[in-house]
């Protein structure tokens, strides 16, 4: 058997590597997904319906434990596919970044993570929208299976059908993937300096950056959200469903942030998780 050349063993390293990645990244966000959707739920019936959390809540008691999981396929698939390829495609990004470059070397995550969040946007966007009409307490009715719901934005034009609010998707997405990927490193990397565990500091790194992406993101978020839930066929554009989204809120900022408690909590969740179990992963393979 002939032997590997030092240069194969290097291609051989780096396959496996950005295999682990993408596989890393979806089982950390498959996780995470299944804990925190009642959560998720309970914040997006705020976003839609404008109630405080107890009211929030309690319409989600009478609809009762079935139903709480409602709609919970499109997320799992697409939190697991969005886990698969945030990491898998960070990774990729960040190794074709990494050769001679006018960009700063501490830098590099960031970019690689702005690009990341344009493909999801194109990927995810359709996922979105089905999991958002399916979510809404007011498209039981019309819309009553997921079927329903394909065949209803199948219909449509892309713009309005599986590919509505793309652009405020698309701008969340990089920003936030940008942020995240650009503030974990160095802020696992103080917290570590603290003398917490390896596990420790990536679990408060993902927590932080969360909290600071979700405060900063948040009214894209409803944005999007009350963009997508509905299904007419002629659908007004970004600037004009946040005329109706601000003055709906009263022109208050305090309004258009409500739910934004239980947004920080969840990503707080989710992304400690998903980065303690992806970092875990990545040092036990590496």
């Amino acid at each position: 058997m002939m032997a590997r050349s030092p240069e194969g063993e290097v291609a051989l390293r780096d396959s496996k590597a950005r295999f682990h990645s993408y596989l890393h990244g979806g089982t950390s966000s498959l996780l995470s997904t299944l804990i925190v959707f009642p959560v998720y739920k309970t914040v997006f019936r705020q976003q839609i319906h404008n109630i405080q959390v107890h009211r929030a809540v309690e319409q989600l008691h009478r609809e009762g434990l079935l139903k709480l999981y409602r709609g919970v396929a499109p997320p799992l698939l697409m939190r697991t596919l969005n886990g698969t390829l945030l990491f898998g495609l960070q990774d990729t990004f960040l190794r074709l970044l990494s050769g001679p470059s006018v960009i700063p070397h501490s830098f590099l995550p960031a970019v690689a993570g702005l690009g990341v969040g344009l493909v999801e946007a194109v990927v995810f966007t359709p996922f979105e929208r089905v999991q958002n009409v399916l979510q809404s307490g007011h498209n039981d009715r019309r819309l009553p299976t997921l079927k329903s719901v394909l065949v209803k934005l199948k219909a449509q034009r892309v713009s309005s059908g599986y590919y509505r609010a793309f652009l405020p998707v698309a701008a969340r997405n990089s920003l936030g993937s940008g942020l995240y990927f650009g503030l974990k490193g160095p802020l696992s990397a103080a917290v570590a300096g603290q003398g917490l565990s390896p596990l420790a500091s990536s679990f408060v790194s993902g927590t932080l950056t969360s909290m600071a992406i979700s405060l900063s993101l948040y009214p894209l978020s409803v944005l999007v959200a009350n963009m997508q839930v509905g299904v007419q066929a002629e659908a007004k554009g970004v600037t004009a469903c946040w005329r109706m989204l601000w003055k709906s809120r009263q022109r208050s900022v305090v309004l258009l942030y409500r739910g934004g408690a239980l947004v920080i909590l969840r990503s707080c969740i989710t992304w400690g998780i998903t980065t303690a179990i992806y970092d875990t992963q990545q040092k036990r393979s590496g």
